[in-house]
């Protein structure tokens, strides 16, 4: 077979079908309708098939993507979910919301003259086909006696538990809400990420033997001791992510009308707020919503309003569109809907209606100058140009903080944001407890909370003893014979004894 060139690939990157925008901002569907066979097809022919493929160290969990596109290419789509699936349990939830154009798609050549390859359209593909046909890569594990425990059912903790069963471990996950997923579940909503894939894709963790325990907030039913201590885990795994909202401090949050994104989501993604009477969960928007923000959360929670029946939506952003966090897809997106956008602009109080309501915000417009510590433009306001904005609800999307209810009832050591202390290894103050993603790192993606799960995954299995088959050498030993006491040092262990 011929090398592939840039010259010789198809030179326009598939593109993807979506619903009507006129359509579609009526219903939950799914926007996004996916690649067909033959577009697939096509699109995996522009890989170049790099043998030193920079997108594999770009992506968290290292998936080997030239190797499942090449098998897409040649028609093995199961032998391509196999390559998936080796590295990534989710593939048709990250094919739908990872930022692959700062990670995979971010580095791959093809890019430098064309657009890059559609990496996560292709992941998609195959993990929705993945679904459809029944596939699961399931392989064959030996008890090997050890407990263990993760906290949090989000993308970090899905991934640490499937892990630590693949090595025979007996895991259960414990979850607050009443339904598995994490912020896959509460935070994105149906048009973006349907229900149905996050169920189909986490049936494979319970067909790993993993348990999961919903209805259990970890810190108030029990602590973190007592499961390392009563409960008899031999190792414990934090993921509960980063979910507590963010406000700016500004005068009238407390008003009637005020509320999170988070909290907002949450109503309609995980408790049915958009239909109310059926389900008791009220939202009253009123006709006109602002959302501060221009995140994805926010371009959430603007496409969700709409939805819901809002006459006019509007987003409300200190900098310009260049400075936005969200992807570039999902600005488009809104925009088409009829999302109107307001750059440069930032709320300072939020007003009252003289009955306790949010009745509008009252605003600064802002110009752009020397970089922050973020490396992005600081937004500074312009003398003279405060101005009233219209609003009957009005919803934070400016970024969460760390759940507090751990840090207070445990002695794990927290950073001065809230946040847990973690070591390189992800291992915490606590002997036997690790935790990773976005309760470690502050909000961040699924993908990068996968991989802090994976990696924490590789140090439960150092600290438990246990082999691990992706260990190729052995490190180090410790003493010339590599023995302490006449044990191995690569199996050393210690036992927990409680004073009297």
């Amino acid at each position: 077979m011929a090398k592939k060139t840039i010259r010789t690939i198809p030179q326009d990157r598939t593109l993807m079908p979506v619903q009507d925008p006129a359509e579609r901002a009526r219903n939950f569907a799914e926007v996004a309708l996916g690649y067909e066979l033959d577009a697939a097809l096509n699109e995996s022919e522009r890989c170049l098939l790099c043998p030193e493929a920079n997108c594999v160290p770009a992506c968290p969990v290292a998936i080997d993507i030239p190797g499942f596109i090449e098998k897409i290419s040649k028609r093995d789509f199961r032998g391509a979910y196999d390559v998936v699936a080796d590295a990534n349990l989710l593939p048709a939830i990250c094919g739908r919301v990872c930022p692959q154009e700062d990670q995979c798609e971010g580095v791959c050549p093809v890019g430098d003259t064309l657009e890059p390859v559609a990496i996560g359209r292709l992941e998609r593909w195959i993990g929705d086909m993945a679904i459809a046909e029944g596939w699961a890569n399931l392989p064959y594990t030996e008890p090997n006696g050890f407990k263990v425990g993760v906290v949090g059912s989000g993308p970090a903790g899905m991934a640490c538990a499937a892990d630590m069963a693949k090595a025979g471990c007996d895991v259960t996950i414990y979850e607050a809400l009443h339904r598995p997923g994490g912020v896959l579940r509460y935070g994105i909503p149906d048009f973006r990420l349907p229900n149905e894939v996050i169920d189909a894709e986490y049936a494979n963790l319970t067909r790993l033997g993993v348990k999961i325990e919903c209805s259990t907030l970890v810190g108030r039913l029990f602590t973190i001791e007592q499961m390392i201590d009563e409960m008899g885990y031999d190792a414990v795994f934090i993921g509960t992510g980063a979910g507590s909202p963010q406000f700016m401090g500004i005068p009238g949050e407390n008003l009637i009308g005020v509320l999170s994104a988070n909290e907002f989501l949450t109503r309609c993604n995980l408790m049915h707020a958009g239909e109310f009477p059926n389900y008791d969960t009220p939202l009253h928007l009123g006709g006109r919503v602002a959302i501060i923000g221009a995140g994805n959360t926010a371009m959430d929670a603007m496409r969700v309003a709409l939805r819901l029946g809002a006459d006019k939506v509007h987003c409300v952003y200190r900098r310009t569109r260049a400075e936005s966090p969200a992807r570039v897809e999902e600005i488009d997106h809104a925009e088409e809907e009829g999302i109107e956008f307001h750059w440069l602009t930032a709320p300072v109080e939020i007003l009252d209606d003289g009955e306790g309501n949010a009745r509008g915000m009252r605003c600064l417009a802002m110009e752009l100058g020397e970089p922050d510590a973020s490396g992005r433009p600081r937004p500074v306001p312009i003398e003279g140009s405060e101005f009233e904005f219209e609003a009957d609800t009005i919803i934070y999307a400016i970024g969460t903080n760390a759940n507090p209810i751990l840090g207070q009832t445990s002695d794990l050591k927290l950073n001065e944001w809230g946040y847990i202390e973690a070591d390189d290894t992800l291992a915490t103050s606590m002997a036997g407890v690790f935790a990773g993603g976005d309760i470690v790192t502050g909000a961040a993606t699924v993908i990068l909370a996968m991989g802090a799960g994976r990696k924490a995954a590789r140090s439960m299995k150092a600290y438990l003893g246990i082999r691990d088959s992706e260990t190729v050498y052995r490190p180090a030993q410790s003493g010339s014979d590599g023995k302490i006491f006449g044990i191995d040092a690569e199996e050393r262990n210690f036992t927990r004894i409680r004073a009297a």
